[in-house]
């Protein structure tokens, strides 16, 4: 779709369209809703004045494109948002090339965009990059080592800052209005360029005073800030009003410097039910549009919620209990203990690395944190594990949220690393609960652990009940849950082992097989492993982990540590590989590692 032959009318009605359709395919398939719609106008208007065909268009996070998908020749496809196969809910290269960077995590835009501006100077090319950030991602500490370097270097850049929360600085009345619609004009900015040259050559008293006036009017204009990192400011813009959007981008194209553009928009704009700063429509399932009530799946209590209510019960009983979480106190439980105990309770925004590290001193105070992270988050923070909090052996919990296949957010968003790069660091205890009540049990065995300890637990229900008793978590103990005839070995750590026993159901008119939960990975379980090396010497493994570094890697170097050589180990971890996006049943068919396909292997090899 060619969008620089429309008009504004026409412009405003392609609002509408794509409006439309996001509404109709995320009511049916779920996905982020509000950011999206909130962003409408601004990606049409930056369509129409810069040109997806050689400028960089950097989404951060890029869970608000679905617009620009749209533009992009994925009309027709994009009934298949978010299924196996199917158009990704993110910015992705290998689907489109006017996708210019994959993202699913916050606060790189900028560094992007500094990065593709350094290349094109080099290349002597005629380009410029425009990056999308929203306030919130404003908050991770990488958007302001980006700015930092950009405000000093100068290079051509447009930045757009979708502001749908709250303003960066809240404009003072009527005036600061005025002023900023004035800022947002080709002419106040010529002027200003004019005038700084002319007081190159000015006296330095009036040169001072003239200064100092300009410095009077960025105080009541949010945008002093920007200035006084050395970058342009304009704003702030209404965001659903696309004239004023393409006069205030083409400003920007032509200034040929690096550009803050701060725009102001409605989350869920065009949606009532949607339409404000409400958590519930960031991202959402099926809903219905008409009514917009969620289509509620029969389901089991979420571990998150599991989570929730016992940490929530446990800092009722322990006053030393804190925690906090990286802007997502919804997605981890945390909400409703920031609710309760506001003062022992923090949400840092996107800030994994400060997160971790202010807890780090809050132990060393004697205090017991609970650092609630999703797993692929907490690979953001890697640096703080190692140096604020295992070094000096701190007593301090990691609770690592949505661990194994997440669905349909894919490869930015799989928790399949957490077992593995925390494996190589020294003095931290690593387990995992595999129902309800063991997830208790687990928790009240982190609070009593001194040092540093993390569990992992998955996205959605556990997926055993109450099938095998779930016993106080014992430092480094496993547990053999079934003792089978067969020479054979079911080794699982944590919810895997619904699967494994969903596994020796399907054997069990086959082949008694052995049915065991590892329960820890760090420290193992070397008694009941040597033992069960003895009788059984095929070991099967299966953990929602990568295979490299994971749990059969660890039991490997475990028999070789203890010159066992009789027993193989085949593991059904994720291979080496990014997992796509799309319904968790089929994504771990399209890996090989479903119950049935398990259960084949097993028939195939005894």
């Amino acid at each position: 779709m060619d969008i620089k032959r429309l008009n504004l009318e026409e412009l405003n009605e392609l609002c509408h369209k794509l409006r439309d359709k996001i509404l109709q395919t995320v009511s049916k398939n779920g996905g982020h809703l509000s950011s999206n719609i909130g962003a409408v106008e601004i990606i049409v208007a930056m369509h129409y004045i810069f040109d997806v065909k050689k400028d960089p268009f950097i989404f951060d996070v890029s869970h608000q494109s679905y617009a620009h998908k749209l533009l992009t020749g994925r009309w027709d496809q994009f009934d298949t948002l978010r299924k196996f196969g199917g158009v990704s809910g993110y910015t992705k290269p290998s689907e489109s090339k006017f996708d210019y960077f994959i993202a699913g995590h916050s606060s790189t835009s900028i560094s992007l965009a500094v990065g593709a501006a350094k290349a094109i100077k080099l290349k002597n090319e005629d380009r410029i990059p425009v990056a999308i950030i929203g306030d919130g991602s404003l908050s991770g500490g990488m958007a302001y080592e980006a700015l930092n370097e950009l405000g000093d270097r100068k290079y051509p850049c447009v930045i757009v800052l979708n502001d749908n929360e709250m303003s960066i600085s809240k404009p003072i009345g009527a005036l600061s209005k005025y002023l900023s619609q004035m800022m947002a004009g080709q002419f106040y900015q010529k002027f200003k360029g004019r005038v700084e040259k002319f007081l190159e050559y000015m006296p330095d008293g009036a040169a001072y005073m003239a200064r100092r006036m300009e410095e009077g009017i960025r105080l009541i204009t949010p945008g002093m800030f920007f200035e006084e990192l050395g970058l342009e400011y304009i704003g702030p813009v209404n965001g659903h009003d696309l004239s004023s959007l393409l006069s205030t981008f083409e400003t920007a194209k032509a200034m040929r410097k690096p550009v803050i553009v701060h725009v102001q928009t409605l989350k869920g704009k065009g949606y009532e039910y949607a339409e404000g700063y409400l958590a519930g429509w960031h991202g959402v399932g099926p809903f219905d549009l008409k009514s917009g009530e969620f289509i509620k799946k029969q389901s089991n209590k979420s571990a998150t919620a599991i989570f929730s209510e016992h940490l929530l019960k446990m800092a009722g009983e322990h006053s030393d209990i804190v925690g906090v979480t990286a802007a997502m106190p919804t997605g981890t439980g945390l909400d409703a203990l920031i609710e309760k105990f506001p003062e022992r309770f923090w949400d840092v925004a996107i800030a994994e690395q400060h997160a971790v590290t202010s807890m780090s001193a809050m132990a060393k105070e004697g205090f017991k944190p609970f650092v609630a992270i999703y797993s692929t988050f907490m690979q953001r923070a890697y640096d703080q594990l190692i140096h604020d909090a295992c070094i000096q052996k701190l007593n301090i919990t990691f609770a690592m949220d949505r661990a194994g296949i997440v669905g349909e957010d894919g490869e930015t968003h799989q928790g399949a690393f957490d077992i593995s790069f925390l494996n190589a660091i020294p003095n931290v205890v690593m387990f995992a609960p595999r129902c309800e009540t063991s997830m208790k049990k687990a928790m009240e065995f982190a609070y009593h652990y001194k040092g540093v300890s993390a569990f992992r637990y998955p996205r959605g229900a556990f997926g055993l009940n109450d099938e095998f008793e779930a016993k106080d978590f014992r430092l480094g103990k496993g547990e053999i849950l079934i003792k089978g005839s067969a020479d054979t070995a079911i080794i699982c750590y944590g919810n895997a082992v619904a699967k494994g026993l969903s596994v020796r159901n399907l054997l069990k008119d086959s082949l008694d097989v052995s049915l065991v939960d590892l329960v820890f990975v760090k420290p193992l379980d070397k008694e009941m492993l040597l033992e069960l090396s003895k009788s059984c010497k095929k070991w099967y493994i299966i953990s929602d982990s990568a295979k490299k570094g994971g749990v059969g890697e660890i039991l490997s170097a475990f028999l070789q540590d203890n010159r066992i050589y009789d027993v193989s180990i085949a593991s059904f971890e994720y291979n080496d590989a990014f997992i796509p996006h799309g319904n968790t049943a089929e994504v771990e068919n399209y890996l090989g590692i479903s119950a049935e396909q398990i259960a084949q292997k097993l028939l195939l090899d005894n």
